[in-house]
């Protein structure tokens, strides 16, 4: 006879779990998609089930009790290792699938110029892009993401792919102007909304820093590179995103000096993925295409 398994109250476990990794009831409806007020009655309805206090509500923020931070570190190991449990079923069913979560301008600057040579190699393997990068949180349901970070993903293998160098970058025909740092001053500066530190940085190392950083701001680092391609100003390139106007000529660096943004770009998987035949293909062929970028 099969004893009957007793479950508590599952919704209410996956919003406490959630609420106590991000630390917010806001945090844990983002991922969950319901709205923070349904993540607070869940976890109240989970309290009031088991009979145990997990958080203290106070102003502005929540506090996991110590029966709450017992009972995350035991949860978020169990919901780990069932997602990757589930992706190792599901991908069995789509084996020819490689979903890869990259941002948009790495995908448009870099990988997507490429991924004719891959197709050409691989014509059984579908490929398919989805958002992702340093703003998205990896996705069970991904094969892979391209990152930019400091190699520091809990439960994810990094493979390195590219160190991410900064340097200005605009037309040939406004570089003929451009002989030192300081005549960067008066420039129209173009800036990248979520890199604001990208300037600041290579003008410092320049001994450049009195000069501020003014000129359009662009959501991306790809818009901020189309507009210096098309003679709006002198962007900050990144590489590898400037790999590919460099060797046509369309754009050119000024100047030398290139300084380390401080993170690299990485292939980042689950370590199951490496037993997979067309994730390892896959991974061959991005890790030797990265090698020889911009050569």
């Amino acid at each position: 006879m099969v004893a009957m398994r007793r479950l508590p109250y599952l919704n209410g476990i996956k919003a406490f779990e959630a609420a106590a990794r991000y630390g917010s009831f806001a945090g844990a409806a983002g991922e969950l998609n319901v709205s923070p007020a349904a993540v607070s009655r869940m976890v109240h309805l989970l309290e009031d089930r088991l009979g145990v206090a997990l958080f203290e509500r106070k102003a502005n923020r929540l506090a996991v009790t110590p029966a709450g931070r017992a009972y995350q570190a035991g949860l978020t190991p169990l919901f780990d290792a069932l997602a990757t449990l589930t992706a190792q079923v599901t991908t069995q069913a789509s084996a020819r699938i490689l979903t890869i979560g990259v941002g948009p301008t790495f995908a448009l600057r870099w990988l997507i110029p490429r991924l004719a040579d891959f197709c050409k190699q691989e014509a059984d393997i579908e490929v398919r892009f989805t958002t992702g990068g340093a703003a998205a949180p990896f996705k069970d349901d991904w094969t892979c993401g391209i990152a930019l970070g400091d190699g520091n993903w809990p439960g994810l293998v990094c493979d390195q792919l590219f160190p991410a160098d900064l340097s200005p970058v605009c037309t040939p025909r406004l570089a003929t102007r451009l002989k030192r740092p300081s005549d960067l001053e008066g420039s129209a500066l173009l800036r990248v909304a979520h890199a604001v530190e990208d300037w600041p940085l290579w003008l410092k190392a320049a001994g450049a820093s009195r000069i501020a950083a003014k000129g359009p701001e662009f959501e991306y680092y790809g818009q901020a590179l189309q507009a210096a391609a098309d003679g709006v100003g002198i962007a900050m390139g990144i590489r590898p995103y400037i790999d590919d106007d460099l060797l046509a000529g369309r754009l050119v660096t000024p100047f030398s000096l290139t300084v380390a943004k401080g993170k690299q770009w990485y292939l980042v998987y689950r370590d199951f993925r490496k037993e997979q035949r067309d994730f390892a293909t896959f991974r061959h062929w991005l890790m030797h295409s990265a090698c020889h970028s911009g050569a």
